[in-house]
């Protein structure tokens, strides 16, 4: 991901998740991160043929810092849903864990995202805890979930 695509990405922000969309400025401080020498973000983005380009109908992104990664966000449109496209984001962010030498990683899910969690159990993730209220303004829980890397590696994904 880079600026420019930062518009584009915040229309499907806001298509997906309409109650607590990120804001430009939350893409802005993140992609400040993603590069250099040291850079603790990966931020990526999927796109579809349509003339120009390529149309953005997915994204992802990954903080890192002292062997912990954490899953910002992820997303696919939802014309997108059941191609496999949320299971190619998040090896994606996975490959950049192992890159980032992550031992584990984190991630908050809607607790009433049963489509996500589902992606996120195929790839080993474990519930560990909830964050009350997490999600805002519609003070929605988020079930957090952790991956071992050591476990994850080697292990053969199929989405």
């Amino acid at each position: 991901m880079r600026w420019w695509d930062i518009e584009p990405v915040l229309t499907l922000e806001h298509e997906l998740f309409p109650e607590d969309a990120w804001s430009p400025a939350m893409f802005w401080s993140e992609l400040a991160h993603a590069r250099g020498p040291r850079a603790t973000r990966h931020y990526v983005v999927a796109t579809e043929p349509d003339g120009d380009g390529g149309r953005i109908v997915g994204y992802a992104g990954l903080a890192a810092a002292g062997g912990l990664g954490d899953v910002q966000t992820i997303a696919a449109a939802r014309g997108q849903w059941g191609t496999g496209l949320g299971s190619r984001l998040l090896t994606d962010l996975l490959q950049h864990a192992t890159a980032f030498e992550c031992e584990e990683v984190l991630l908050e899910v809607r607790v009433d995202n049963f489509r996500a969690q589902r992606l996120y159990e195929r790839f080993g993730f474990e519930p560990i805890g909830f964050r009350r209220g997490y999600y805002q303004p519609g003070n929605v829980d988020a079930l957090v979930m952790r991956l071992h890397m050591k476990t994850h590696q080697g292990t053969e994904i199929h989405g």
